[in-house]
């Protein structure tokens, strides 16, 4: 349940920004929640519907946004290589972080955020509706990514920020239960 909350909360870190008139610079929990999702896929029966319906969920989100928000025409094979994105930011969470540290949460997080910058920035370059302002050059693919920067460096750090919470939170939440337990059975001096 908690990991679908999170998938909820990861949408609603695309869409309302636009909503309230502020598109953001790519700051959502879109990879720290599918890292998470991906995390308590781990072992379940259902770990191929739970997926599918990440992938749904995610999929009606870039219509949403690229019709309504954007006022584009959707074409879905321009996102073929974002949903696999998607999947395998929950794959990689499913694997990786079945027994989360610092380091595979960190790990995780930097892997999801600078292959999606690298891929969905290629995929501009390739053909995107941006194909005219960067030509097809060594040159043109340097000033896509260079462009892309700031939203990468915003994607890195909402990613760790969101993942550092999701797995952190409740590891310090029972280290503090488990100090107040310790404190509680303190004899008094």
């Amino acid at each position: 349940m908690l990991a679908y909350i999170v998938l909820l909360l990861a949408v609603a870190s695309r869409i309302l920004p636009h909503a309230f008139h502020n598109a953001g610079l790519n700051f959502t929990a879109v990879g720290g929640g599918l890292l998470f999702f991906g995390s308590r896929m781990h072992g379940a029966k259902r770990a191929p519907v739970m997926l599918a319906s990440a992938l749904a969920a995610l999929i009606a989100t870039d219509y949403y946004l690229t019709v309504y928000a954007y006022g584009y025409v959707f074409h879905a094979g321009s996102y073929l290589v974002t949903w696999l994105w998607y999947a395998a930011v929950c794959l990689l969470g499913m694997g990786l972080l079945q027994k989360p540290s610092v380091l595979r949460v960190g790990a995780g997080a930097l892997a999801s955020s600078t292959s999606f910058f690298f891929l969905s920035n290629l995929m501009v370059w390739i053909g995107g509706t941006a194909a005219s302002m960067y030509p097809h050059t060594l040159a043109g693919l340097a000033a896509c990514y260079t462009a892309a920067i700031p939203f990468y460096r915003n994607d890195l750090v909402s990613t760790a920020i969101t993942a550092g919470a999701l797995f952190g939170l409740p590891v310090l939440a029972a280290k503090i239960v488990e100090s107040l337990h310790a404190a509680q059975n303190q004899p008094l001096a």
